[in-house]
């Protein structure tokens, strides 16, 4: 391999081969960069890519704000302490109470009440969207520090919290992805930071985040293409997981789509030459897509079902339905290949004589990490001590993971992952448009029995009894001295803001990948 040294101007990042010249990493100016390729770079890898990238930003300048002192650190953790157990009766609730994207009504409803009972105060109905709120705590002058606050649950993962799988009757929906954990924690988070700022007396806003939708939704689009995170310092969230990491990597831009067609219908045998077939417009364009796949960008994901093909064979189809996404690093090039796909629709109608019409459902940018914050944020993860499993719970495990593929040591829900940055990982979420327009830092704890898949029964039952409880109350203290440590820290938010200028580039704008439509609030009631 040829050496490689990394260089950034003020919208693009590039890395360069010292005998073939540069190639593109990474656009941050997703409307005016035209990319310099020759033959040979478009022949680049993307694992290449991202190693330049890492390179590139973990050489930024580092924060060295002094870590909280063992007064403040306790004060915090005191708080969370406090509020657990009522923490852990609003997770069981929502886990009990599962609702799907933009229909989390009880699960909004319960959060604001717990948050407006300590002081908060909270806009309701933000965005367009009825399940949406942003409830504030502290004073108009100093930092503002956000924390995000997931709700949403998944149909078709009906569960009880034993390590069987073990459908609830009359329950259709369950927490797969354990967003009732990420909701109830990060109010408690919320919570034990807005105790610290007023026994403390210090200046700053607390600001709590209920975005819906996080499942196929994009609800925190919505929410910052209306400005809501404009005067946001830092922005914060967690997510469930079978460890415990503050890993900073880079998701995948993504956009959704139902993509119909519309035809004529009639007897497939009698009268097939009055029949235009929806179905085939439909199929068309399925092929087309199909062999756009080699000539895509090589880390292009497109994947797609067909919702509607028709109801009986002797009936030509006069409605068809395909539903898709598209996914890559880039949101430029996540723009591109949709236009592409768009352009292969419009050719399948023409050529079966049908009629094709698109929407958007969805449309999210890749995640933009922030190592100053996440170095920070790990700093706080290891001071919080280990999750400690009682007996029972070790058992509950123990049978639990028997149903898994894969089963690492029970003893890893104990352990920190070493820190990380510039992996780039292979799903998409909405926190990426956040972390474009405000600096932004995650992390996951142990609330699944190591080796859960994310998205399976087996994180459902985990989610609904104690070892979720644990994992939780990880994330909650974490947050929340990290969030403390950001207001005593003017320097390590001014650290964080100027990597984050550097990373997304000086020309950068914000232009959401949806579009101007508005939330699809009625989403899940179509699927």
């Amino acid at each position: 391999m040829c050496p490689l040294s990394v260089e950034a101007t003020e919208s693009v990042f590039l890395g360069r081969h010292t005998d073939r010249g540069s190639i593109l990493l990474y656009s941050a100016d997703l409307k005016h960069h035209t990319p310099r390729r020759s033959q040979e770079n478009q022949m680049m890898t993307g694992s290449l890519r991202m190693i330049a990238l890492s390179l590139l930003l973990t050489a930024a300048p580092q924060a060295f704000a002094e870590p909280l002192t063992a007064e403040q650190r306790g004060q915090v953790v005191r708080a969370v302490s406090n509020y657990a157990p009522r923490m852990n009766d609003v997770a069981d609730t929502i886990w009990k109470h599962p609702e799907l994207g933009y229909l989390e009504t009880a699960t909004a409803d319960l959060l604001i009440k717990e948050l407006e009972a300590h002081g908060f105060k909270v806009e309701r109905n933000v965005a367009g969207i009825p399940t949406a709120f942003v409830a504030r705590y502290g004073t108009d002058t100093g930092p503002v520090i956000g924390l995000l606050a997931e709700m949403d649950a998944l149909p078709g993962f009906s569960q009880a919290a034993a390590p069987q799988q073990q459908a609830v009757e009359g329950l259709a929906s369950g927490h797969a992805c354990g967003h009732h954990l990420f909701g109830a924690g990060s109010v408690a988070a919320a919570i034990a930071v807005a105790q610290w700022l007023k026994d403390n007396r210090v200046d700053g806003q607390i600001r709590l985040y209920g975005t819906p939708a996080e499942e196929g939704g994009s609800g925190k689009v919505y929410m910052v293409r209306s400005g809501l995170f404009d005067d946001v310092d830092v922005a914060l969230h967690w997510h469930p997981s079978d460890s415990n990491s503050t890993e900073q990597g880079r998701s995948l831009a993504n956009v959704s789509a139902k993509i119909r067609f519309k035809g004529e219908s009639a007897h497939a045998a009698m009268q097939p030459e009055r029949g235009r077939s929806a179905l085939d417009g439909l199929e068309a364009m399925h092929h087309m897509i199909n062999l756009m796949r080699e000539h895509v960008p090589q880390e292009t994901r497109i994947h797609y079902v067909t919702t509607n093909g028709g109801a009986a064979p002797n009936v030509v189809p006069d409605f068809a339905e395909s539903y898709l996404y598209v996914r890559h690093p880039d949101p430029r090039v996540v723009g591109e290949v949709f236009e592409w796909i768009t352009k292969t629709a419009e050719g399948a109608a023409l050529g079966t004589g049908t009629k094709a019409s698109i929407e958007r459902l969805g449309g999210v940018y890749s995640v933009l990490p922030n190592d100053v914050l996440g170095r920070a944020m790990d700093r706080n993860l290891r001071a919080a001590g280990a999750i400690k499993w009682t007996p029972e719970e070790t058992a509950f495990a123990t049978e639990l993971q028997k149903t898994l593929r894969t089963k690492p040591p029970l003893s890893s829900v104990s352990e920190i992952e070493d820190y990380s940055f510039g992996k780039q990982g292979f799903y998409s979420t909405d926190v990426g448009d956040v972390s474009w327009v405000v600096p932004t830092v995650g992390l996951g704890t142990a609330t699944w029995v190591p080796g859960t898949a994310t998205h399976s029964w087996q994180a459902v039952a985990a989610g609904g009894m104690s070892i979720g409880h644990k994992g939780t109350r990880l994330a909650a203290e974490t947050l929340a001295t990290t969030v403390v440590e950001l207001f005593q820290s003017p320097k390590l938010v001014a650290d964080a803001k100027a990597e984050f200028d550097r990373a997304r580039g000086g020309s950068f704008s914000y232009s959401a990948l949806i579009g101007d439509r508005n939330p699809p609030l009625d989403y899940r009631l179509k699927n």
